[in-house]
């Protein structure tokens, strides 16, 4: 099994352009974010009934993806997996505020900013003049999010 510096270091190869990593800074968090709000779109009123009603809107398939991705995470390293583990609340949560308050049904809001983000990766990796690293291993959709971890990890001075 590879370590997260491993992995970084390897995503890294395809994302060396300023350009490329900026838009990977605006575009990797939104999928991230669609991909949760599209899962959490998902209508799941049997999961809801399992829980108290303060926490019912929690209980989605988005909810149950993230704490898949988790598995990831953990297995690269305990110390990312807590980073994303706060994200992921924030855009589960997000994305459930969104669906209770917005007129734009949330599939829809989280379609239209998965196709654009999408587009702006390609354009990205356009730039960068390389292919994207998932095409090498799909794994790495799931190493994109966390190797912008690992940055923010950096300027905070916590070792992963």
């Amino acid at each position: 099994m590879k370590t997260a510096q491993e992995w970084f270091n390897e995503y890294g190869e395809s994302h060396q352009n300023s350009t490329n990593k900026l838009i990977h800074w605006i575009c990797v968090p939104t999928i991230f974010f669609s991909i949760a709000g599209l899962l959490v779109s998902i209508p799941s009123h049997s999961l809801a009934s399992l829980f108290p009603p303060a926490l019912s809107a929690y209980a989605n398939y988005g909810t149950i993806a993230i704490l898949l991705t988790c598995i990831f995470y953990f297995s690269i390293s305990s110390r990312i997996l807590i980073g994303m583990l706060l994200f992921s609340v924030f855009t589960v949560w997000m994305n459930v505020k969104i669906m209770e308050t917005a007129e734009t049904p949330l599939w829809a809001i989280s379609l239209t900013l998965f196709v654009l983000a999408w587009i702006g990766q390609f354009i990205g990796h356009k730039i960068e003049g390389k292919k994207p690293s998932f095409f090498k291993d799909i794994q790495f959709l799931l190493v994109g999010p966390a190797w912008l971890m690992g940055f923010i990890y950096k300027r905070l001075g916590i070792n992963y």
